[in-house]
């Protein structure tokens, strides 16, 4: 309970999949949690839930690509709680049909992904961080990718608004560090959130499989934890990373599984 006690805390999309993993894991370690979300009944419930359990926590609408809505989102939070000292940034969004290669990508999609993607996390920290600094310090998490550290077939908009969280991060980082201030982000590879689940098919997830180090796929909780982690006291010297949770799934050689295979076959 204690490792977040006294701590107030704002993740957006929080009402499903990693973000709601979060908030209860945050609610259980003793925060007071905002759930913010464009599923507005969903944030409800989540919070519903939450007190159920004998934590505090309150749902509330949130349009990631509007401005005022996450000025709206922070001002929330604070009038609601007094203050605020963590922030988990974790909207995103993606259209595998409009979301393609350089030559096929969507501009309209480009510039929609970059918005709700990069600079609703722009925003959130530009409308928290005074906040953060008059509470004495506070700890932002953003939810990167493992798309923006690689290249894909598709998905160039998401892979390179994921890959300037990267780096927007380090920059939030640097330029509030002073005023204790920590920034972080999460990358994640295949995780089984609800919506993994009803859009990919097994022989796709069994892809995933085969090039993972683990022999199992990545949950919710799995992220949840590592964002718990960077929210609390025991990561106050970590600031500017990303922390890649992806079982392994980028670290080898690509050609491993297939030369597991070839030898197999040769023996």
């Amino acid at each position: 309970m204690a490792r977040m006690k006294d701590k107030v805390a704002l993740i957006t999309g929080g009402a499903s999949g990693i973000g709601l993993s979060t908030a209860n894991l945050m609610a259980q370690a003793g925060a007071k949690v905002v759930i913010a979300d464009f599923n507005a009944d969903g944030a409800l419930q989540a919070a519903e839930n939450i007190k159920a359990q004998g934590g505090e926590a309150v749902g509330i609408f949130l349009d990631a690509g509007n401005e005022a809505s996450i000025k709206e989102a922070v001002e929330f939070t604070v009038q609601q709680f007094g203050q605020i000292t963590t922030l988990f940034n974790n909207v995103g969004s993606t259209n595998l049909m409009k979301d393609q290669d350089v030559l096929n990508v969507d501009l309209d999609e480009w510039d929609r992904l970059m918005n709700v993607n990069l600079k609703s996390v722009l925003l959130g920290c530009r409308f928290a961080i005074p906040h953060m600094i008059e509470a004495g310090g506070g700890s932002i998490i953003n939810t990167a990718s493992m798309a923006g550290f690689t290249g894909d077939a598709v998905r160039v908009a998401y892979g390179a608004s994921k890959a300037a969280v990267v780096n927007l991060t380090k920059y939030i980082a640097t330029q509030y560090g002073k005023s204790n201030i920590r920034c972080n982000a999460v990358a994640p590879g295949l995780i089984l959130t609800p919506a993994a689940k009803n859009n990919m098919p097994p022989e796709v997830l069994d892809i995933f499989a085969k090039y993972n180090a683990l022999p199992y796929h990545g949950e919710p909780d799995d992220i949840g934890h590592t964002v718990l982690f960077l929210a609390s006291d025991e990561s106050k010297f970590i600031t500017g990373q990303t922390i890649q949770v992806e079982g392994g799934h980028y670290i080898a050689n690509p050609t491993v599984p297939d030369f597991e295979q070839y030898m197999s076959r040769n023996n």
